[in-house]
């Protein structure tokens, strides 16, 4: 069962466009992190998976959440069933989570966003792709700001930069998306008033209809940016703080890399060294920030 449950795309950590439980953050909460990204890895895989029909995809969603929220499972299991090695990732999350004390609704919410992605693929406007990102992206940020315990003010601003996060990957990917599993974050009703349409994705280069939707997301990243730029000033852990600095430095670069460069032409990404930029300076200036406030 356990290998018919997962579907392992290969993508990993050094995939993703920000660190993923660095060396910034507390030694003992990053083994709590890596299992709920490998918890969140797992199911967008099975989200993503090619081979496999909606229902089936949402059945194993399903699998999923009745792991992470069947409270009585351990009080009724002997030893470990086959369906516990089939959700052994779930297991281990909801385990972390019951240590840390960590609200389960940062897991469940993830489901909830990959069970949309199984049967819809069209976004009509901006609003409609927000509030996938909300269960997509947010339940992110929200989960590491309460693994530290840090405030619930800081939701807020996590809640824009993982969307802003959400969004750059959306657009970094959006040729991809198009031509392998026909799915469009892009709004449709910007598209249609630029002129153009969904099938402009599946060009080599943008036409100018789609540049110019592209900007206008981009537009709406800038002000997602704006609103998460105080985020750091939220995290009391100077540690945290750091990472959510680099992370928001990361993503104004990729936002300013995707006005200059086409998506549809080329992958749109930092370089380690561009990577390591970000990093060493956004701690820096969060350090003099500090230091002087």
């Amino acid at each position: 069962m356990s290998a018919t449950v997962e579907t392992p795309s290969g993508k990993g950590a050094a995939d993703e466009n920000f660190p993923v439980g660095s060396w910034l953050l507390p030694a003992h909460l990053r083994p709590h992190i890596a299992l709920y990204y490998a918890y969140a890895r797992a199911i967008d895989d099975i989200a993503d998976n090619l081979e496999l029909p909606s229902g089936e995809k949402i059945r194993r969603l399903d699998g999923f959440a009745d792991a992470i929220s069947n409270a009585q499972a351990d009080e009724q299991k002997n030893g470990q069933s086959d369906a516990d090695a089939a959700y052994g990732t779930a297991t281990a999350i909801k385990n972390s989570l019951r240590e840390t004390g960590v609200s389960q609704r940062h897991c469940l919410d993830l489901i909830t966003a990959f069970k949309q992605d199984a049967v819809k693929n069209r976004y009509e406007n901006w609003d409609e792709l927000i509030g996938y990102c909300l269960n997509s992206a947010a339940p992110v940020g929200r989960y590491l700001i309460d693994l530290h315990g840090e405030p619930t003010a800081a939701h807020g601003p996590s809640d824009a930069l993982c969307n802003a996060l959400q969004i750059i990957n959306h657009l970094q990917d959006c040729a991809d998306d198009f031509r392998e599993m026909d799915r469009v974050y892009i709004p449709e009703n910007w598209m249609r008033e630029a002129g153009g349409s969904v099938a402009d994705l599946a060009a080599p280069t943008s036409s100018d209809a789609l540049r110019g939707v592209l900007n206008r997301c981009l537009d709406g990243v800038d002000d997602l940016m704006r609103e998460a730029s105080a985020l750091p000033d939220h995290i009391s852990s100077f540690r945290f703080a750091m990472e959510c600095a680099v992370i928001i430095r990361i993503a104004q670069t990729l936002s300013a890399d995707l006005r200059r460069r086409d998506p549809l032409a080329t992958r749109v990404a930092l370089s380690k060294p561009r990577f390591l930029w970000c990093g060493v300076t956004a701690i820096l200036a969060l350090s003099a920030r500090r230091i002087f406030r």
